[in-house]
């Protein structure tokens, strides 16, 4: 009869554990998501979701995402639902995922009310600014049960920023115009991501004020706020850098500086853990500005004006 008891209780016991081990997370609208288990079928809606998945060791789980999901090369393997525009919403019910991560765009708000009825819990992933990719990465950690190794490569994401962060972040401020594309010009303000790779590195967005998150400019605006540095975020599929346009007005600090840089576009604006190289290139690109001038001050200073 004690033995009974004993494992009644037990059982007991157990059962409570696991009703207890529901998993619980915050997703960055501030929505609480809850799992019952960790997942084991995500669907990526994002690129940049994609690659926060491998790097938090659940990669192997992704059942399919959208186009340009391309990094690490193992992505480029994995079916596709759709792209930034428009997912295939009857082919991801029927993938049955216990996961949805997505970031949320114009696009996907029009199909947001689909899945919400599916009964799908989804995750909604969009960092704006370096710190919030780690805890992305401790959340998925927590989602798949890779914990281990999702602290590990938060741990060492945290690290690389600070490094940046003490190195650059104090050194004299250099105003940055970042053209996301040429035609229309295009940049983004203080709400992305990348203003907050150029604040690190000790820089000052021209636009970064601005209320809309992606502003078109015209050329007459940034020659006006005359930069001294321009970045650009090239893809990797450009024929010619929009950079280049910027050369026929020798005025502007960046051209007469020779501060006019192209980065990878897909290392600065995919907020994902890629986003360190694109971070050390703006950074290195600030440094050599702040190192032009007085190299161009000296060249010139004997010249007449």
């Amino acid at each position: 009869m004690k033995k009974f008891l004993y494992s009644v209780c037990m059982l007991a016991m157990f059962l409570s554990a696991t009703a207890r081990a529901a998993i619980t997370v915050t997703d960055d609208l501030g929505n609480t998501v809850v799992l019952q288990k960790p997942a084991q079928r995500v669907i990526s809606l994002s690129p940049h979701v994609t690659e926060l998945i491998y790097a938090a060791g659940a990669g192997e789980r992704i059942v399919a995402t959208v186009k340009y999901s391309d990094y690490p090369a193992a992505a480029k393997n994995i079916p596709r639902v759709g792209d930034n525009r428009q997912v295939d919403i009857e082919r991801v019910i029927a993938l049955k995922p216990d996961l949805l991560i997505v970031w949320m765009h114009g696009a996907f708000e029009r199909q947001l009310e689909p899945l919400a009825k599916s009964g799908i819990p989804y995750f909604f992933s969009d960092p704006r600014k370096l710190d919030n990719i780690p805890e992305t990465l401790t959340k998925m950690g927590a989602m798949f049960g890779t914990e281990k190794q999702a602290k590990l490569a938060a741990d060492d994401f945290r690290k690389q920023v600070s490094q940046l962060s003490s190195r650059y972040q104090n050194k004299g401020n250099v105003k940055v115009f970042y053209q996301v594309w040429n035609k229309p010009l295009y940049t983004l303000n203080d709400q992305h991501i990348v203003s907050d790779v150029i604040r690190t590195c000790g820089g000052e967005n021209i636009f970064g004020k601005l209320p809309v998150p992606a502003p078109t400019v015209n050329l007459e605006a940034v020659l006006a706020e005359n930069p001294e540095v321009v970045l650009s975020g090239d893809s990797k599929n450009q024929p010619v850098s929009g950079i280049e346009q910027w050369k026929p007005f020798p005025s502007l600090l960046a051209v007469k500086n020779h501060n006019l840089v192209a980065i990878d576009g897909d290392e600065l604006n995919r907020p994902g853990p890629r986003i360190i190289e694109g971070a050390r290139a703006v950074c290195e690109a600030l440094e050599t500005a702040r190192n032009n001038r007085s190299v161009y001050k000296t060249a010139t200073a004997g010249q007449k004006p």
